[in-house]
């Protein structure tokens, strides 16, 4: 039963979210009804299946009791960039006197259902209650594991921040009341209050809430966040593209970049959607980032690979990089990681 229950709840990530139909003009990723992946993907029921045949999970731990990190400071001063792990996809970025809040989930499962999809095997690394005042929270995509509505109605509640979303999401939280959305495109920008700039920029991967007929009615986004020390890099999901090399040409190198390292096993089955740590390692270089750290793992089981498997394998791929092993590692849940900046003198993205 458990076994089936698990079926049904990768079968909501992997079909997983209705979205109101965007009505933008046609471009090189919009055909007028459903955005475009750059390659063929298409997983269905006879995949499931194979994959329930298959399936070698990796060891997870469940352990709820895990006490949060620290209450985090209100805000950083200009010129600093504080990174704080939530857990998953979530992360608080305090930059330049800027709070920024990331594909966040306080849920108990990344699933619509209460009662079925995947549960979480750690608690959110900070209280939801010891939240700085959020200014900002930026959605990659519209998986339930990073588009957690019930999360994002107690910011909106809580805090009245602006939200970033893909096209095609905005329709859903304005349907529930939110007053400041703002739905952007590749290569499109929004002004933070601090002046600086956050750039919505290309990923490779997929949307859906698992409802007939809805996938890819709404979009998917990386972003670039300005700051005084360089540009900060957010990859929400993805599979490893050019797209990583395209946003450091446009953008210059990153300050910080925070990239997936959890969820990419089976690779037939998650190579398209998901980068593994040595892609991530890859992406990294591409971005000419000077710190990165790895997030999407370690939180909730939505494939083979085990829980604590990324952090092994990121150190693996960063020593076969020949790279500093500091350059790169695990983010740390709940600890506030001060990046120093990579170029003082830059002025951030405007």
């Amino acid at each position: 039963m458990k076994r089936a229950l698990g079926i049904a709840a990768m079968a909501l990530l992997l079909a997983a979210c209705a979205s109101t139909r965007w009505q933008g003009p046609k471009s090189d990723h919009f055909d007028g009804k459903r955005f475009l992946m750059p390659a063929p993907f298409d997983i269905g029921a006879l995949d499931l299946i194979r994959y329930w045949r298959e399936s070698k999970p990796g060891v997870w731990t469940r352990d709820l009791d895990i006490e949060p990190g620290p209450k985090p400071v209100e805000r950083v001063a200009d010129g600093e960039l504080r990174i704080t792990f939530v857990n998953h996809a979530t992360v608080l970025i305090q930059v330049d006197g800027v709070n920024i809040l990331t594909d966040p989930i306080w849920s108990a499962r990344a699933s619509p259902l209460s009662f079925v999809g995947p549960e979480r095997y750690r608690p959110p690394a900070l209280r939801f209650e010891d939240l700085p005042k959020i200014d900002t929270v930026i959605v990659s995509h519209n998986h339930y594991d990073h588009f957690d509505i019930a999360t994002l109605d107690r910011l909106n509640a809580a805090h009245q921040p602006a939200f970033l979303v893909p096209p095609g999401d905005g329709a859903r939280l304005r349907a529930r009341g939110y007053a400041k959305v703002v739905e952007l495109d590749w290569w499109q920008s929004f002004t933070l209050p601090n002046g600086c700039a956050i750039h919505a920029a290309p990923s490779q991967h997929w949307s859906s809430r698992g409802l007939p007929g809805d996938r890819n009615l709404s979009f998917w986004l990386a972003y670039v966040i300005g700051s005084h020390g360089g540009p900060v890099y957010f990859a929400g999901d993805t599979g490893y593209g050019a797209h990583f090399k395209a946003a450091r040409e446009r953008y210059g190198a990153m300050r910080a970049a925070l990239l997936p390292i959890g969820a990419y096993l089976p690779r037939w089955l998650t190579e398209y959607q998901h980068v593994d740590p040595a892609q991530a390692v890859q992406a990294h270089v591409d971005l000419a980032s000077a710190t990165s750290r790895g997030i999407h793992y370690g939180t909730f089981s939505l494939a083979d690979d085990g829980q604590t498997q990324p952090v092994t394998e990121l150190a693996a791929a960063v020593a076969a990089q020949g790279l500093a092993a500091a350059s790169f590692t695990a983010a740390e849940f709940g600890v506030a990681d001060a990046v120093p900046p990579a170029s003082p003198s830059s002025p951030c993205l405007q």
